[in-house]
């Protein structure tokens, strides 16, 4: 199962999905209560979140767990 956990444009509202998935894993009202969803869940599994715009293009993406690109510093 993918730990990618997408948020996306459901119903009037909002919902998270995971990648591959068919159906919606849960359905919010805002935009800001299925991140806050699914970034929970993304941090018990140490997944990814991958949050879209209304219009479904991907607005921003979290990693919650070991990066496999760490930023050079």
């Amino acid at each position: 199962m993918s730990k990618r956990i997408h948020v996306v444009p459901h119903n009037q509202g909002w919902a998270t999905r995971r990648e591959g998935a068919t159906r919606v894993s849960s359905a919010h009202p805002t935009q800001t209560a299925a991140t806050h969803h699914a970034r929970t869940t993304a941090i018990r599994e140490r997944g990814e979140v991958i949050i879209h715009r209304p219009n479904g293009q991907i607005r921003d993406a979290n990693s919650y767990g070991n990066d496999p690109y760490p930023p050079k510093g």
